[in-house]
């Protein structure tokens, strides 16, 4: 039944290379997507090809912009979930949001401290001629 209803809704039908340019996504992408179970695998025609439809490439627009924002795959299972579920309340999706936010400060936090790291150790060298540098030798030494 379920390919029938889409079959339905696949008069608008295209390839795999034809969704990829309308989803953003690479090809490998999309296999991924489907091998993982993230979005329903592709009806397949008599040829072996893979059949999309425009409900296939939205969810796969979703997913692009849900990645380039940063979110897990798992996130992004959820995301789908609640997208799809018209009794969804929009305070899980805000959970899910927020936590994305703690990780990209959390990351940005780190990024500081290295850039912190790195800038007091290009100081302390020379850049000149000679082999001496204290940025091979904090590498060196490490943390120890």
């Amino acid at each position: 039944m379920r390919d029938e209803a889409r079959r339905n809704y696949c008069d608008d039908a295209m390839n795999i290379s034809q969704a990829a340019v309308r989803s953003g996504l690479p090809p490998k992408t999309i296999r991924y997507y489907e091998d993982i179970g993230l979005v329903d695998p592709a009806l397949r025609r008599d040829n072996g090809y893979r059949d999309y439809g425009s409900r296939d490439v939205h969810l796969l627009r979703f997913l692009h912009r849900a990645r380039n924002l940063g979110f897990t795959v798992a996130d992004c299972r959820a995301l789908l979930s609640l997208y799809t579920d018209r009794k969804r309340r929009s305070a899980d999706v805000k959970e899910i949001a927020l936590n994305r936010i703690a990780d990209i400060d959390r990351k940005i936090g780190e990024l500081g401290e290295m850039r912190t790291v790195l800038a007091t150790l290009a100081d302390k060298c020379h850049g000149d001629e000679r082999p001496d540098c204290p940025i091979l030798d904090e590498f060196a030494a490490g943390q120890e």
